[in-house]
């Protein structure tokens, strides 16, 4: 990032609060296992359903393990969903969008009608369909998440490319009989990252919602693996003995969401400033 788009970035506040509290919560999970207060499996029979405080800071769950260690080695795991499937829904979507918005006519049509088809599938149900299929675990969550995280950013990258292909320096480069592909991965892709980075922001924060709804239905990640989303499913008998096993994830997931949103703001206003006019 350039120093005047860091500069208009730091300026923005709730992007730069964001900032601070992604960077904690990769931290955390980065180095939950030195800094997590007990080991991730650690069974304490008589301490069951302890209320914050003491020994443990945010209390127990109802087999006595340490609900702020859990968190911090869910986190990992949220963490990692939401980042790797983001990374492969953004590629994926962005050599489509190169594809599409390049050599439009035939190819264009078919990858739009593509990515049509793929909008018009209830992404939630169909992930319940497909973790229910391929079975639970992180492989599968990671594919499901992938194959539905693509196509807002294969459009968006289309739109950049449609625009920027007929610019100047991409004529004279095509007359200099450069090829196709380098013309895309040398020219075109640099002038469409930003939005990449942009819509791959916030698509970390829904990633991680979405793994936390199909882990929350019992399909996604399954215990003794912790994720924020069965966290909140194994609280559900808890709500009113021990409401903090349902509050403090849930919390995690909404501190965590809001705070890859408003980094995505942040990011967008800093990298193309004219966006802020048009809002």
């Amino acid at each position: 990032m350039k120093r005047a788009a860091w500069q208009r970035f730091l300026r923005h506040r709730p992007a730069a609060v964001g900032a601070g509290l992604v960077a904690t919560f990769l931290l955390l999970a980065v180095f939950a296992p030195a800094l997590a207060p007990y080991a991730f499996d650690s069974i304490d029979i008589r301490h069951t359903l302890t209320p914050p405080g003491g020994r443990h800071l945010l209390g127990t769950d109802d087999v006595g393990r340490d609900v702020l260690t859990r968190l911090m080695f869910a986190g990992r795991i949220s963490l990692t969903v939401g980042l790797v499937t983001t990374a492969i829904g953004s590629g994926l979507g962005a050599a489509v969008g190169l594809l599409a918005g390049f050599y439009r006519g035939v190819v264009d049509a078919l990858l739009a009608r593509a990515i049509e088809l793929f909008l018009t599938i209830p992404p939630l149900a169909m992930m319940f369909v497909l973790a229910g299929y391929l079975g639970p675990g992180l492989r599968t969550i990671i594919i499901v998440l992938s194959l539905f995280g693509w196509m807002f950013t294969a459009r968006l990258v289309r739109g950049e490319v449609l625009r920027a292909r007929s610019l100047e320096f991409i004529e004279a480069a095509r007359a200099l009989g450069v090829s196709d592909g380098r013309i895309m991965v040398r020219h075109l892709l640099p002038n469409v990252t930003a939005p990449i980075i942009v819509s791959g922001t916030a698509a970390v924060g829904q990633a991680i919602l979405a793994e936390s709804t199909i882990s929350y239905f019992g399909l996604g990640i399954q215990p003794p693996v912790a994720t924020w989303g069965n966290m909140l499913r194994n609280a559900q008998e808890y709500l009113f003995s021990a409401p903090w096993l349902a509050l403090l994830p849930g919390i995690a997931i909404f501190l965590t969401v809001m705070a890859f949103n408003v980094v995505g703001d942040g990011l967008r206003d800093a990298l193309d400033p004219r966006s802020r006019a048009r809002a």
